[in-house]
């Protein structure tokens, strides 16, 4: 596994790693996925984690984001030590502060791209600034695709809508995995480009993991 970045900007870290070990199983049919990794992502960088598969990369992802804890070591994000933190301080975290794109896009086959879009935050209780759906869909080339249903688009559409969602509530942080891992070459390059413009206009923390 390895890392490629811009040069970490001096100051607080986005996310950082320390000494982080993950071990899944126990005794003798255990998994050392990770093995004291510790790690900057400085903010307003890009970097994608890249290794083959059974790495480490998708424990690390999970392990910074919040979404698995690691057996020892820590996690902060914004200079706060996740491990401080129960699972319900976890979940509002995760919420207010970071985004997820994937690579099969887990978006619900019965809404609609908008319901899609905006279902994060509506389950919060929270509703987008007025006319913030449609100006992001909009950027993204997915205004007159608002009320089709996901089985109606193509996979990169469907992958922009994903990133729609993961951005909507402006985090400061978004995890992807493998987000070009199920597109063709043109619709992967297209969501690169639409995340390299997360960092270089929004000021945005991406952390990517990848196998290419």
């Amino acid at each position: 596994m390895s890392f490629a970045s811009r040069e970490t900007p001096a100051g607080e870290p986005a996310v950082e790693l320390r000494d982080v070990t993950k071990i899944h199983g126990r005794e003798a049919g255990s998994v050392r996925a990770l093995d004291h990794v510790s790690a900057r992502f400085g903010a307003g960088t890009f970097t994608a984690v890249m290794g083959p598969s059974g790495s480490g990369k998708s424990t690390l992802l999970q392990c910074a984001a919040g979404l698995d804890r690691p057996t020892s070591g820590s996690v902060h994000i914004g200079g706060e030590d996740l491990s401080r933190y129960g699972e319900a301080e976890l979940t509002r975290l995760r919420r207010d502060r970071i985004g997820f794109v994937f690579q099969t896009f887990n978006l619900l086959p019965t809404l609609t791209v908008r319901q899609n879009v905006t279902l994060p935050l509506e389950l919060a209780g929270r509703r987008p600034r007025r006319g913030a759906v449609d100006a992001l869909l909009a950027r993204l080339g997915l205004k007159d695709r608002a009320d089709h249903l996901p089985g109606e688009l193509s996979g990169g559409q469907q992958q922009r809508v994903a990133f729609a969602r993961a951005v909507l509530a402006e985090p400061a942080v978004i995890f992807a995995d493998e987000p070009t891992g199920a597109l063709d070459t043109n619709a992967a390059r297209e969501v690169l480009h639409l995340l390299r413009a997360a960092v270089d206009d929004d000021g945005r923390t991406i952390v990517m993991v990848t196998h290419d």
